[in-house]
């Protein structure tokens, strides 16, 4: 009896290892599966190339900007501040823009965390930039009692540099990300465009 229950015993500990071992197996390549196709619809956001096409930006009270590849676009209308940003969407899925952040101040980008996602100006129109395409991005100051309206106008008047935050995902509303743009004036009025940090909200970040 003692010899057949030890067997027993034995044969019952090999199972459950084996049947432990294929789940652990299933459970990672179903992790990776969901990760693989959660990359086919990641969106990642860039400037556009020096070599692109410019982008032609619109604002609901008819202004216009043409931006050159590389570029952005910062002035200070009769009643407006107007912002846009050349961009290009190096991922793989489609990028659907959901709002910015403006700042004044270069920030360090040491800081681990993303900002707050309640900090953000929400767009008031869908934008959507393909996979592998060209697009932009548009904000604007009209409230001249806002001290971002304020902030903003005297930093453009001042010819600094300053930052835009945008907040983005996939189609689907998930795979947030945060990209941090500086602005830089030109000699000629324009602006380039330059990306210093990504996060990633709805999942681990990159470093």
């Amino acid at each position: 009896m003692t010899a057949s229950s030890l067997a027993t015993a034995g044969g019952t500990l090999v199972l459950a290892v084996a049947t432990f071992a294929s789940v652990r197996s299933g459970n990672r390549s179903a992790r990776l599966t969901e990760q693989s196709l959660l990359a086919a619809t990641r969106p990642l956001l860039m400037p556009t190339r020096m070599q692109d096409e410019p982008v032609k930006v619109g604002f609901m009270d008819e202004k216009w900007f043409r931006i050159e590849g590389g570029g952005a676009a910062a002035e200070n209308g009769d009643s407006a501040v107007y912002l846009a940003i050349a961009v290009r969407n190096v991922g793989n899925g489609i990028a659907v823009l959901h709002g910015w952040r403006y700042y004044d101040e270069r920030p360090t980008g040491a800081e681990p965390d993303h900002p707050p996602l309640d900090s953000f100006t929400r767009l008031t129109r869908d934008l959507y930039i393909s996979a592998g395409d060209n697009g932009f991005w548009q904000g604007t100051f009209r409230d001249p009692s806002s001290e971002g309206y304020a902030r903003a106008r005297a930093r453009i008047d001042s010819g600094r540099d300053f930052t835009v935050d945008i907040l983005y995902g996939d189609q689907f509303g998930g795979q947030r990300m945060i990209t941090r743009f500086t602005l830089r004036p030109r000699a000629d009025g324009a602006y380039y465009a330059t990306v210093g940090r990504h996060w990633h909200v709805d999942g681990p970040t990159p470093r």
